[in-house]
């Protein structure tokens, strides 16, 4: 359903008129008349084997439908998906700059090569010559792309670059009452940390009082900070990779919650309490990012009574 919905279900954006309603079985039907079988069972077999972090395979199935069907920038996105799931973002990079110069107002293919590009620690600028940046709409759906993520100042930075409506009036003060919430959470909690920390024998002790703290007041961007800073410090501590995995999963970034706490889960020694904590956000960005078998497996895990 996921894929018929790149062909059937118009994008849904920010504040716009709702699309009208669509047969989404019938429409599917009609897309399937236009593919061979074997298009169809490379197609979904690549799908199957992605999910099951059978990356290599998935890739050779893509190429199989690219020899089929070379335009079709489906594949395309399920290529540069695939290849970012593998680590190999540079060859990511490429399928998924092809997706968006295709279909520039496209929230899905823009979301992709978004994620592409902070991985390796870039930003739109470093691809904006190669995609229809001026595209008014891709501009909007990158404003709301960085909202979501709690990137504000970048947001707003976009926000300046289109012309003034609605939407960019509506998502500019959504942006400006979060960044004030922000800025009243950073410092209601730093005056807390300060006096919970007077008495504390040692940094690592007060770092889990300031988690504790932040995770208790719903301070998902500024643990997101905190739980960083006491990982590099104390690289040893499961502890701390459980609060950097949730802060993570709290800031939709599941793919990386599963490598943090997957890593720390080597640190865990006889806490219960705190694997029943590691296999709940496990569960949690596995379901987030359609692994429900890797997801339920954490869930039966979970030892109740802790």
């Amino acid at each position: 359903m996921l894929f018929f919905g790149f062909f059937v279900i118009p994008g849904v954006f920010y504040s716009q008129e709702e699309a009208p309603e669509i047969d989404i079985e019938q429409s599917a039907e009609v897309f399937l008349d236009e593919y061979s079988d074997d298009f169809q069972e490379n197609f979904f077999e690549a799908l199957k084997q992605k999910g099951i972090e059978n990356y290599d395979k998935a890739v050779n199935l893509l190429l199989k439908c690219k020899q089929l069907d070379a335009e079709n920038r489906v594949v395309d996105h399920e290529l540069a998906k695939a290849y970012y799931e593998d680590k190999k973002y540079t060859l990511a990079e490429g399928y998924a700059v092809e997706t968006l110069v295709s279909e520039p107002e496209n929230p899905w293919y823009l979301e992709t090569l978004v994620n592409i590009l902070e991985k390796q620690g870039n930003s739109i600028d470093a691809v904006a010559s190669r995609i229809p940046y001026d595209n008014p709409r891709l501009k909007e759906n990158l404003a709301l792309t960085y909202f979501k993520r709690g990137n504000y100042e970048n947001a707003l930075k976009v926000l300046k670059e289109v012309s003034k409506s609605s939407f960019s009036e509506d998502l500019t003060s959504k942006i400006n009452d979060s960044v004030e919430k922000r800025n009243a959470q950073s410092v209601s909690t730093s005056f807390t940390v300060e006096n919970s920390n007077a008495g504390a024998p040692n940094p690592m002790l007060g770092y889990q009082l300031q988690i504790k703290g932040l995770i208790r007041t719903n301070s998902h961007a500024i643990l997101l900070q905190v739980s960083d800073e006491a990982l590099e410090t104390y690289p040893s501590q499961a502890f701390f990779y459980y609060a950097r995995g949730y802060a993570l999963n709290k800031n939709n970034k599941h793919r990386d919650a599963i490598e943090i706490l997957e890593a720390g889960l080597d640190y865990l020694v006889n806490d219960v309490a705190l694997a029943n904590k590691f296999y709940t956000e496990l569960a949690t960005a596995h379901t987030a990012t359609h692994n429900t078998v890797k997801a339920n497996m954490y869930l039966s895990k979970i030892k109740p009574g802790f």
